[in-house]
């Protein structure tokens, strides 16, 4: 999908982590001219380095939980910035709090003054551990407030809840992207999602290490897809959230059991307790998506995995350690 809006400006916020840089090399791509922003606590600056000899790309290293300027005209702003996974926002529990809330009013702010639209990441998590199956927008979720994983899902559904009211009473061009689990290279190892956990265990030769039965469900969206679908979105009249996912389900222990065959090893998969509040079904409805956006996942989950799988294979034992390890101590005084 191609736009018509070369040579204009967007700033990505979160520009350093898995799906910002994705999204800086897909804008970079279609003409514009990108402000990357990232204050690094889970970014890498290795995922965007490729970029930094690029006159259109400029990469500033900043808070966005603090004041945001941005000199010259800002066309689009897509907000990024958050930690991901149940690692880091565990890890960092406030900062998470303060980047979905203060942190996207004052991106939206921002955007009021440079009369930019602004599209918002947020999240299947708003859905919590959900009662209906699969999730469609209009479902509210089954989300517990005080739980450990209330600090992102409460961070995401507020991110929500303010973009609105500004779109209702300033009438702020705003988007919101609901995204459902997604994968591809450049993801950190041992970040507490699925994907990136099996992967560095098969790296290592350990075993595969599921929680509760395994019975619980996921469904995993190629990063390329993902970018695409968050694309159309901006480039779209549509204000409502919108799910972005794949919607091909699988469960833990299967999904395991494929990338024991992936790999080649020969792991044994062993079963953990299920963490607090872990959802049990995690499926998107993409009606709306595929009707107002023209947009469903492309990529297959055994050509996105063996691209994924090759990409971590391919890293350094220096990137595979700065993959593994994230030091949150300065943040956690916050």
């Amino acid at each position: 999908m191609s736009s018509d809006n070369k040579g204009e400006t967007v700033l990505i916020t979160g520009a350093a982590g898995f799906l910002g840089s994705h999204l800086c090399d897909r804008f970079i791509a279609e003409g514009f001219r990108v402000i990357g922003m990232d204050n690094l606590i889970t970014g890498d600056l290795k995922n965007i380095e490729h970029l930094f000899g690029l006159e259109q790309f400029t990469f500033c290293h900043h808070d966005v939980t603090t004041f945001v300027h941005v000199p010259g005209p800002v066309d689009y702003i897509l907000h990024f910035a958050s930690p991901a996974s149940p690692i880091d926002y565990l890890k960092i529990p406030i900062q998470t709090l303060k980047v979905g809330s203060l942190g996207t009013h004052n991106l939206l702010g921002l955007a009021k003054e440079k009369k930019a639209r602004i599209l918002i990441a947020s999240t299947s998590e708003v859905y919590g551990d959900p009662l209906v199956h699969p999730q469609k927008e209009t479902y509210y979720g089954n989300v517990n407030t005080i739980g450990p994983r209330g600090v992102y899902d409460e961070a995401k559904r507020f991110q929500e809840s303010i973009t609105m009211a500004y779109h209702r009473f300033h009438g702020l061009d705003t988007r919101i992207v609901r995204i459902f689990n997604t994968y591809g290279p450049r993801m950190r190892l041992n970040d507490g999602r699925v994907i990136p956990a099996f992967m560095g265990q098969a790296l290592r030769g350990e075993d595969i290490t599921v929680f509760g039965d395994g019975s619980q469900t996921r469904s995993f969206c190629y990063v390329d897809d993902q970018v695409e679908g968050i694309y159309r979105l901006l480039m779209s009249d549509y204000t409502d959230p919108v799910n972005i996912g794949n919607p091909n389900e699988i469960s833990i222990l299967d999904f395991a059991k494929e990338i024991v065959r992936l790999t080649g090893s020969d792991q044994k998969i062993v079963f953990n307790p299920l963490p607090q509040d872990d959802p049990m079904q995690r499926q998107p409805d993409i009606t709306v998506a595929r009707e107002v956006l023209g947009w469903e996942p492309k990529v297959e989950r055994a050509e996105g995995m063996e691209k994924t799988y090759a990409y971590f294979k391919g890293l350094t034992q220096e990137e595979l350690y700065r993959s593994e390890h994230k030091d949150f101590s300065a943040h956690n005084r916050h």
